[in-house]
């Protein structure tokens, strides 16, 4: 794995690790893609840092767990600030 991918990992986990974000937070800050940050954290973060990848995974699978509630609170918003 090239050196900037390997970092580019590395400072995604934090962040997420951090923040608690979502695939889409993460990727928007770092500007790449959603698929990019999902295989980053769910291929690459494992071969780099077993530990850290086991923490990322429960975090992401608590943001999915949740998406649907967020999906609705927008829609709610969005209906709300058009009236």
């Amino acid at each position: 794995m090239q050196e900037y991918i390997q970092k580019r990992v590395l400072d995604i986990c934090a962040y997420i690790l951090d923040t608690q974000a979502t695939v889409r937070q993460a990727a928007n800050l770092f500007n790449v893609s959603k698929s990019t940050v999902h295989k980053d954290m769910t291929e690459r973060l494992p071969s780099l840092n077993k530990e850290l990848a086991k923490k990322v995974k429960q975090i992401l699978e608590y943001n999915k767990s949740e998406r649907h509630l967020r999906g609705g609170e927008a829609t709610r918003r969005k209906y709300k600030d058009m009236a």
